[in-house]
């Protein structure tokens, strides 16, 4: 009896046929691709705190994740921290390197681009006078962050800017960071 075995081409580690269904689905049904995703947070002390990462909305239901995450937060000794995990703003940039880099290795997987590999540096300026309010005329956030990557692909050298423009063009954290997203704040009592 000759059995049919479905093979599954991956390209760049994502599985090609499940890609293009997810977004057939999306296209034909586009209330599912609204999603909510969540953090909760609680202070440890000084500069320690830690954030769980557990359910989110998507696809048209509530997901709650086998193994919550835990992502904690500190500040180097020099910021009077501990030292004992990275500090907000790195956070920041790596939520900005592996939405880029994820974002650009979909895409090009969508365009069958094949990728072998990826690096990439992230460095952004901080001026703490915005921070402690000594100089109202500096930012507390970042005043620049400059990103370089390095790519592995079977392309002309022309092409590799496109390969990294996939990121940039389709990244969610760059979106957010470059355009600007409103943010409301409320507080209450425990």
């Amino acid at each position: 009896m000759a059995t049919t075995q479905k093979l599954e081409k991956f390209v760049n580690g994502v599985n090609v046929s499940d890609l293009v269904s997810t977004v057939e689905t999306i296209k034909s049904a586009p209330a599912i691709a609204q999603f909510k995703f969540r953090v909760s947070n609680e202070w440890n002390g000084a500069s320690r705190n830690c954030s769980t990462v557990d359910s989110y909305f998507g696809a048209g239901e509530e997901h709650r994740r086998q193994l919550a995450f835990k992502l904690q937060a500190d500040e180097p000794v020099v910021l009077l921290g501990t030292d004992v995990a990275a500090n907000p703003v790195e956070h920041l940039l790596h939520a900005l390197a592996s939405c880029l880099t994820t974002s650009m290795v979909y895409h090009a997987t969508a365009r069958g681009i094949e990728i072998e590999e990826v690096e990439s540096t992230f460095e952004g300026d901080l001026d703490l006078r915005g921070f402690l309010e000594l100089d109202k005329n500096v930012r507390q956030g970042f005043q620049a962050i400059r990103v370089n990557f390095k790519v592995k692909a079977d392309v002309p050298d022309e092409q590799l800017k496109d390969i990294v423009a996939l990121g940039t063009n389709h990244s969610p954290v760059f979106d957010s960071l470059t355009k600007g997203v409103p943010v409301s704040v409320q507080a209450e009592r425990m």
